[in-house]
């Protein structure tokens, strides 16, 4: 169904794709837009055990998308070193593809808001309560259950890892 890497030397593990996933701060979500259109919408998120997690509005064009077609994509620069020497880049992105769906339960919802919260604010234990109870009935909270995942560096980086 997904597609095999064509230069699959340079293909990341599952587990080198999580630690990006889980030290990058934003990424940029696809989905099926209007009229044919692909739309594309950047975004912060918060990553656990195959889920992406993303807030956003109860409405507009990302959600009117996604209720036509759940199915998206979502990719993450984990890195981009320019060298302009060489004219090439050192890079090291994620694309994850699956399904997404609107958090409604509650429970899960204070869960996953409070992670997404603790990522971006880790300091600010009692601020961050007060503004997630604040927010919880507000906020729309969406999961991309991850189906695949796929990661790609630069061939210059995977001749510099170290050998098994």
């Amino acid at each position: 169904m997904f597609r095999k890497m064509r230069r699959f030397k340079q293909e990341l593990s599952r587990e080198d794709c999580e630690k990006l996933l889980c030290a990058a701060t934003s990424g940029v979500l696809a989905v099926d837009g209007d009229d044919g259109y692909p739309y594309a919408v950047p975004l912060n998120y918060y990553y656990e055990d195959g889920t992406l997690i993303f807030h956003t509005a109860q409405d507009g064009h990302k959600m009117d998308a996604l209720a036509r077609n759940p199915k998206a994509s979502f990719c993450v620069i984990a890195r981009d070193d320019i060298v302009p020497e060489k004219y090439t880049s050192y890079f090291e992105s994620v694309i994850a593809f699956g399904h997404v769906r609107k958090i409604e339960e509650l429970d899960e919802k204070r869960m996953w808001f409070e992670k997404l919260a603790a990522k971006y604010s880790p300091d600010q234990v009692e601020g961050r309560a007060h503004e997630v109870e604040r927010m919880l009935n507000i906020v729309c909270l969406l999961a991309l259950d991850i189906e695949h995942l796929s990661g790609k560096e630069s061939i210059e980086l995977t001749r510099n890892r170290p050998q098994a």
